[in-house]
């Protein structure tokens, strides 16, 4: 199979023998393959190389004749932002949960879509964990798993002044009154659901209320292994707390 003049996101790059690489993409047709980029090593084949980097936004030709593709030619359309800090590490989590969950060779363009939009916004001024969040929506929608987040399981609106935990197959659920403080403290609030649910950016507080039950839903989905980029954020959160709140 011939891959044309395709735009792509590239999601991860590593080297591969002497002076290749392997990288993965999310493409706007194709959804994510994985190709392989020969001879990109040399010093004349660095404006190759920088086009393969993470988060660059591309334009490639490619053969595809088994698992992997082989690139025959790729230009960058934009300079990728530059990110530092906790925004390069929330690129990094944004990309690795393409990588986990999007299956090879399926197109997804919402997910396209909403992988460029999340791209532009690390770099703005929104807060991150309101950049996450709205990506994990969205993630969640474009491959199938995504629920109303303005109702609850049996349809019922959300009740702004309640705590809900979010199932993975049938979205919130109203948290009992009775449950611990733990229970309490692993629910996100009404408000922030109905403001995700209508693209709102909700208090600091209720927004970190999100973190844990996506993060569950995500878990749900990834099956028994979990993301690198939440254990190089547990281990930065024990000397930089802010970044917990990605």
């Amino acid at each position: 199979m011939r891959i044309d003049n395709e735009p792509a996101y590239v999601l991860h790059a590593r080297a591969w023998r002497e002076t290749s690489l392997l990288v993965e993409l999310l493409c706007e047709k194709h959804g994510r393959i994985g190709l392989v980029a020969r001879g990109v090593q040399g010093p004349k084949r660095h404006p190759l190389r920088a086009a393969l980097q993470p988060l660059q936004h591309i334009r490639i030709d490619a053969v595809q004749r088994g698992e992997l593709a082989r690139l025959n030619s790729a230009e960058a359309l934009d300079a990728a932002p530059r990110l530092a800090g906790d925004a390069a590490l929330a690129g990094f989590y944004v990309s690795e949960l393409v990588l986990r969950l999007a299956p090879r060779n399926d197109p997804h363009p919402e997910l396209y879509r909403a992988y460029g939009t999340a791209r532009g916004r690390l770099a703005g001024s929104d807060p991150l964990a309101w950049t996450l969040r709205r990506f994990e929506r969205e993630l969640l929608e474009a491959l199938g798993f995504g629920f109303a987040f303005g109702e609850d399981g049996d349809g019922e609106p959300i009740d702004p002044a309640a705590r809900y935990r979010i199932d993975p197959e049938q979205g919130p659920r109203r948290l009992l009154s009775d449950r611990g403080q733990r229970d309490r403290d692993e629910a996100a609030t009404g408000r922030a659901l109905l403001a995700l649910a209508q693209d709102l950016q909700p208090s600091a507080d209720d927004l970190a209320s999100l973190r844990r039950p996506m993060r569950a839903v995500l878990a749900h989905h990834l099956g028994g292994r979990g993301l690198k980029s939440w254990e190089l954020i547990a281990q930065l959160a024990r000397t930089k707390p802010r970044i917990a709140e990605s």
